[in-house]
């Protein structure tokens, strides 16, 4: 089924040249029709896809879909408008960041598809440490399955110089320890998009993750 037009990646492409309230205003009814309605069935169908083979996924899509107005209150950066449609599908939804699911953006840009940890508190950052010091050779193996690698390429994140000395000498050979983020993405070029495979594009992606996102689940107790 084909979701979007080309409107849809047109639209990111001129608002990113007039990024202010007076164009968005002016372009509202094009936003509505192109962009956010077409974004939202596109979501309430991959929640349903999803569901059937992870049965904790049950919330909807807007519990699921980000809004496309930008935080600006600490940003530099004072444009109003973020450039891409995003949303976490998850047992939570976009209120948790730390539980581990699914997270999209499509825009003019690309089309990713995130998993794993990616704001874990220091607790849980501990708890996966220790599941992966103590399920070391199955971690590797579902890291460097083919299917994984060839998907996701690898696990990435933010590293800490200084970790608990209980874990320093198993990072010598477990690099993973070192990080306090562990998340992966694949990347497409945006005019998949507009293709009539993208729904299923995007399950098979997150099915090929399956059994990582599974691993830091269970690290997690969730």
């Amino acid at each position: 089924m084909k979701y979007f037009t080309e409107d849809y990646l047109e639209f990111f492409k001129e608002l990113a040249a007039n990024n202010n309230k007076e164009w968005f205003d002016a372009n509202r009814k094009r936003y509505e029709n192109n962009v956010k309605k077409p974004f939202q069935k596109f979501v309430d169908d991959l929640i349903l896809d999803l569901s059937k083979i992870d049965t904790e996924i049950q919330i909807t899509s807007k519990e699921a879909i980000f809004r496309i107005n930008r935080d600006i209150r600490f940003s530099n950066d004072k444009t109003p408008y973020k450039l891409n449609n995003s949303a976490v599908i998850s047992k939570e939804g976009r209120t948790d960041k730390t539980h581990p699911g699914l997270y999209i953006e499509l825009g003019p840009e690309h089309l990713r598809i995130y998993g794993g940890l990616y704001m874990p508190s220091t607790l849980e950052i501990y708890k996966v440490r220790e599941a992966i010091v103590n399920q070391s050779a199955y971690f590797k193996d579902i890291v460097e399955n083919p299917i994984f690698k060839k998907t996701y390429g690898e696990i990435r994140g933010e590293k800490q110089v200084r970790i608990p000395k209980e874990f320093k000498i198993v990072a010598e050979n477990q690099p993973h320890l070192l990080n306090k983020q562990w998340y992966y993405f694949a990347q497409f070029p945006s005019k998949k998009i507009l293709n009539d495979d993208l729904l299923e594009l995007i399950v098979n992606t997150y099915q090929n993750g399956m059994e990582v996102k599974e691993f830091f689940r269970k690290a997690l107790g969730k």
